[in-house]
């Protein structure tokens, strides 16, 4: 079972969170701050941080720089009322990995944990397997049986991080600050160049096919 560590100083927030959290099968551990969390985890392990922004003593961009030092692999979510473009910046900068403001809609909040905990999953293996398709972080490459091609790193990790989440439909936006980072000056024309290379190298291969989602983005849609 994947042990979840929730911080956060609102005491019956902390309570709820954990609650609903334990209703969908984790272990839960809380914390009313960033030291304490940091103190806490010194003795236990830990899946996955669920933390607040707003805390006394240290706040959550501070622990989150903090756990990417000594947990630098560690899946971490930030749930917080902070809801300006600059607060969510900010929090990608400090190394979370997702970000949802307050009020939390309870099942998004789940949903959400279980992606990072798949994501992590395949991070720590390198690879992604479905049928007779590999993908294979460290090299580059996509194979079938006897079949290897090799990408170019953006295409490759952009063909990952769509099969990482099949049927899921990813915004130009999402792909473009994921893939090239959010100061890059990347536009539409980078990404659909990108998306086309990919749908070329891969046409005849029936197991995934990346499908256009008109007014939204892309999704891969795996057909093992």
């Amino acid at each position: 079972m994947f042990k979840i560590l929730v911080v956060e100083d609102d005491t019956n927030t902390r309570k709820l969170m954990c609650a609903v959290l334990k209703k969908n099968g984790f272990v839960t551990y809380s914390a009313e701050d960033g030291i304490a969390a940091l103190h806490l985890m010194e003795n236990q392990h830990i899946d996955l941080v669920v933390l607040d922004i707003m805390m006394p003593n240290m706040d959550g961009y501070e622990l989150t720089r903090q756990l990417r030092l000594s947990w630098g692999n560690l899946p971490i979510l930030m749930v917080t009322a902070k809801q300006e473009p600059k607060d969510k910046k900010q929090g990608f900068l400090a190394g979370t990995d997702d970000y949802m403001t307050k009020p939390v809609d309870e099942e998004e909040m789940v949903l959400r944990i279980k992606a990072l905990l798949r994501r992590a999953q395949i991070a720590s293996d390198h690879k992604l397997t479905f049928g007779k398709v590999v993908l294979d972080y460290d090299a580059l490459t996509v194979s079938r049986e006897e079949q290897v091609i090799s990408l170019p790193q953006k295409e490759f990790y952009l063909l990952f991080k769509l099969l990482s989440y099949p049927n899921m439909i990813f915004t130009r936006l999402q792909l473009m600050d994921e893939i090239w980072g959010m100061e890059s000056e990347t536009d539409d024309h980078t990404l659909n160049v990108h998306i086309n290379r990919l749908r070329d190298r891969f046409r005849d291969w029936l197991e995934f096919e990346i499908v256009t989602v008109r007014g939204l983005g892309y999704k891969a849609v795996k057909k093992t």
